[in-house]
């Protein structure tokens, strides 16, 4: 089966989401991952059309037609294409080719990427890493450069391939032996899920087997530790808890977070407080709520309730726009 850039890009949040991909089954949908589906589409059409209007009209093309014979190719601008190599498919938004330095050189093709957002993850790059991997095999030639543009102002971030190589190769050796193994990868719930249109079904399935990842708090190492001792649901982790006197000498320190007692909790349907706190408040309380975007560092709303003589009041301080954030 051919691992593309779609199963790759899955992959790299979630491997039972590249999984269910491969199977090509379909979420009950996720708001979030629409609406950034909608926006990667309409951000990357926007990309192609500005690159395409810099060129004339003999020196870009669009879709794969005009590929057929990459060494004497005349273009200098691909939009919309597809990539092709062995067991690898990757749609690239845009590749641009430069005129070879001497003669008997070859041209140098730089593979494109659009990203909507104004921040750039490790997931964005090894993405650019991934066209530009497809994309030499198909060649049978080194692409050792890739750009992104992104953000608002469409700010341009060139990526050196070989970095981020080795990486690539060894993440589609890992899907590639996932998708031909007969038995689904272990479902593990993860940061991912919120913003998935999977979400629905996989926690489902894990509240089905109780598993270990419900807890969100816990991270993989400590999961792992607990599998290697034999607890791979809530229910086992929750017999674990003991509670114990602590010695005096530890009795200004905070106590550690107990798994076992979250589990515990969640078992009992009830809500246990380790130790004997004291809620002390001096003062005239205020509750913050602040509200942004964060991907633009900008910061729209400050909600603010104070108690004062006359009762609770109320405040909500908006920014239409960033100027406005510095004054509410």
């Amino acid at each position: 089966m051919k691992i593309t850039s779609s199963l790759f890009e899955a992959g790299l949040k979630c491997i039972t989401k590249c999984f269910l991909r491969s199977l090509g089954e379909t979420g009950m949908g996720n708001t979030y991952a629409d609406w950034v589906r909608t926006q990667a589409e309409s951000y990357r059409n926007a990309g192609m059309k500005d690159l395409m209007a810099g060129a004339a009209d003999d020196e870009y093309i669009i879709g794969s037609h005009g590929t057929e014979n990459w060494k004497t190719t005349k273009w200098r601008l691909a939009v919309d294409l597809m990539a092709r190599a062995k067991n690898l498919e990757s749609s690239l938004h845009a590749v641009t080719r430069a005129l070879s330095e001497g003669r008997g050189q070859p041209g140098q093709f730089t593979p494109i990427r659009f990203v909507f957002t104004n921040k750039l993850n490790r997931d964005d790059k090894l993405l650019l890493a991934f066209d530009a991997l497809v994309l030499s095999e198909m060649l049978g030639r080194k692409v050792g450069l890739g750009k992104i543009i992104h953000g608002d102002n469409q700010a341009a971030l060139k990526v050196k391939i070989p970095a981020l190589a080795g990486e690539v190769r060894k993440f589609t050796g890992k899907i590639a032996a996932m998708l031909s193994s007969p038995s689904p990868p272990n479902l593990i719930l993860n940061r991912h899920c919120v913003e998935c249109e999977f979400q629905t079904r996989c926690r489902q399935k894990a509240i089905e087997k109780d598993d270990l990842s419900l807890l969100s708090s816990m991270t993989e190492k400590e999961r792992k530790k607990f599998n290697g001792k034999g607890i791979f649901t809530v229910t086992q982790l929750s017999y674990t808890f003991r509670p114990r006197r602590r010695p005096k000498r530890l009795a200004a320190k905070r106590e550690q977070y107990h798994h076992s007692l979250k589990a515990l909790a969640i078992r009992e349907r009830k809500i246990h407080i380790v130790g004997s706190p004291e809620l002390k408040i001096e003062g005239t309380p205020a509750y913050l709520d602040v509200e942004g975007l964060p991907d633009r560092d900008f910061y729209y709303l400050i909600g603010i309730r104070v108690r004062t003589a006359q009762g609770i009041v109320q405040h909500s301080l908006w920014a239409d726009i960033a100027n406005e954030e510095k004054r509410i």
